[in-house]
């Protein structure tokens, strides 16, 4: 896996630039798409949910018919997802990033003195002292040479002395289908991400789902088995 300093997700942020809004978003993923062929290196940064608002009103500030609300910004393309409680062909919007509140302003702490965790025993000790831990998940198409590392903060962490053993659950993260698009945006889904080795990793993908009655909603719920390799990792405390 290549050396990615990871970021320190309690301190990293983006801020819009429009004046009519200055929008700040709290960094919760980054998601790297590396092209072999060209060099290219794009990173997606997804931020956190919010809900759809009247921005500013003096009454009623949020939307009746209200939707989640989360972007994932690159570099040159944002895509934001609007869930509402049904399927709906709002659902993406991709557009070039400078146009999502003229631009964003990135303040991202990378912290490159970050310890790896090589064994199990070291993942779970970090667990329990509270260490904030990172995960990367680097997956590959060589085909289509392709790469991609999901980076995330470990929002949930099970460990069990017994064996010895630990296992990550965390999410949303944005996973790139590593398919060659003219909008690498396009190929961006939400996930969540679990794994409890270093070679492969499982996710589960927010895709339309069926329910009672024949209606369709969106829900994480195409599993998605991938050979990847896994780092652990812990900030200073």
């Amino acid at each position: 896996m290549d050396a990615l300093a990871p970021l320190d997700y309690g301190r990293s942020f983006l801020l819009g630039k429009a004046p009519s809004n200055e929008v700040r978003f709290w960094v919760e993923s980054r998601t790297r798409l590396i092209d072999e062929q060209t060099g290219d290196v794009e990173d997606y940064l997804q931020v956190g949910s919010c809900k759809s608002e009247n921005t500013f009103a003096v009454h009623d500030l949020f939307h009746d018919d209200n939707y989640d609300f989360l972007p994932v910004f690159g570099p040159q393309w944002t895509v934001v997802f609007r869930r509402k409680s049904r399927v709906t062909d709002t659902y993406r919007d991709t557009r070039p990033s400078i146009d999502w509140w003229d631009g964003q302003l990135q303040h991202l702490i990378e912290v490159p003195e970050a310890k790896v965790l090589q064994t199990h025993a070291q993942a779970r000790e970090a667990t329990y002292s509270y260490a904030p831990l990172v995960a990367q998940v680097e997956i590959a198409d060589p085909a289509q040479k392709l790469r991609s590392i999901v980076e995330f903060p470990v929002k949930t962490m099970n460990t069990r002395r017994e064996d010895d053993n630990y296992q990550v659950d965390s999410g949303p993260v944005a996973l790139h289908d590593l398919k060659r698009r003219d909008c690498s945006a396009d190929g961006l889904r939400l996930a969540f991400v679990a794994f409890n080795t270093a070679d492969f990793a499982d996710f589960v993908v927010e895709v339309p789902t069926p329910v009672d009655g024949g209606a369709q909603v969106y829900h994480f719920s195409e599993l998605i088995h991938l050979s990847s390799t896994n780092r652990l990792l812990a900030l200073p405390v």
